[in-house]
């Protein structure tokens, strides 16, 4: 619940979110997609430096199809499926159209997006990702108080532009919150 809202509603931009109600539609996250220049270097870099499992590479020729999934006119690509502990990331690589752009936003830019693993060593994972081309934004911080309190963590940004965040959990730290 967020405070100063009636009856438990989130405020949305001025609005009140409506409640879920009692059935769920929605039964797990399946995967996350992630845009990427080099479906090789990017193989390399989840499978190779972070250890996801590779479980299937398609190529998508431009056709209606992927024109209406992707919601982009021309779109050709080929997508990659790995796999690690608990979740699943799919990179695309893009044939066509053309003019794609590169896009790096910052971490406070609206439509950025990262994704957070739980690692055991930190700064070795830290130092492997530096040696693939991944560089963290600031310097690992650890969170001092409250429930996550020892919890180490830091954003690392890929060569596309792609944010990955590495939390370490300390002795007692909650690794997630609860919801």
């Amino acid at each position: 619940m967020v405070r100063g809202t009636p009856r438990g509603r989130r405020a949305v931009h001025g609005r009140r979110a409506r409640p879920s109600g009692s059935g769920r539609q929605i039964r797990k996250v399946d995967h996350t997609g992630i845009t990427v220049a080099s479906l090789a270097d990017s193989l390399e870099f989840w499978v190779g430096v972070l250890g996801f499992k590779h479980l299937y590479t398609t190529r998508f020729p431009n056709d209606p199809f992927i024109e209406n999934v992707v919601g982009v006119p021309g779109a050709a690509l080929v997508l990659a499926m790995v796999e690690g502990p608990g979740h699943s990331i799919e990179l695309l690589e893009y044939s066509a159209p053309g003019e794609r752009h590169i896009m790096k936003p910052r971490s406070c830019d609206v439509g950025s997006v990262h994704v957070a693993l739980l690692v055991d060593d930190l700064d070795a994972l830290l130092d492997r990702m530096k040696q693939a081309g991944w560089n963290p934004v600031g310097t690992p911080q650890t969170v001092v108080e409250g429930e996550r309190a020892g919890l180490r963590l830091v954003y690392v940004r890929g060569p596309d532009g792609a944010t990955v965040e590495l939390l370490q959990p300390g002795p007692g730290a909650v690794s997630s919150p609860k919801t």
